[in-house]
């Protein structure tokens, strides 16, 4: 378990963490290129800029709970079944993601980039400031609340009241 860990700007590259918890740490823009990350829980932290598409692909599996993950990339990845709570997820990169059933529970997702991602049984219920486009990317089974369904229509610039 890390605790309050300052690993900011580090360069953690070829690192291998396993069934790990990290509470209140700071990693933002810390290098991740063939860091393996299996069975990681993410609670707290400050993780401004980070490049999991950098991370060892084989067992890629964590969980964010109350997270800032604001300007980060997880172009690519193969992350089924996370789960995003309480987190801050603004201009991330998820394009050709496979995010099946991943759960984005109370996730502030403004800007996130949302292109050719399977999103399929994913759950944005009580997700927030998402723009997701149904014609290119794969939504089948997802979730949505009627609150957020205008997110669902950004690109027809059109005018939804409640």
């Amino acid at each position: 378990m890390f605790n309050n860990c300052y690993f900011a700007n580090i360069d953690l590259s070829e690192y291998k963490f396993i069934d790990c918890k990290f509470n209140g740490c700071d990693l933002s823009l810390a290098k991740l290129n063939k860091t393996a990350l299996r069975d990681i829980q993410f609670k707290d932290c400050k993780m401004l800029g980070l490049r999991f598409d950098a991370c060892q692909e084989l067992g890629l599996s964590f969980s964010f709970d109350n997270c800032q993950l604001n300007h980060s990339s997880f172009y690519k990845t193969k992350i089924k079944k996370t789960l995003f709570k309480d987190s801050q997820l603004q201009e991330i990169d998820f394009a050709e993601a496979d995010l099946t059933s991943a759960v984005f529970d109370n996730c502030n997702l403004a800007q996130a980039v949302f292109d050719l991602t399977t999103l399929e049984k994913a759950d944005f219920r009580t997700a927030y400031n998402y723009s997701i486009d149904p014609e290119k990317n794969r939504i089948k089974k997802a979730k949505f609340s009627i609150f957020g369904i205008t997110g669902l229509l950004d690109k027809y610039d059109i005018e939804i009241e409640k």
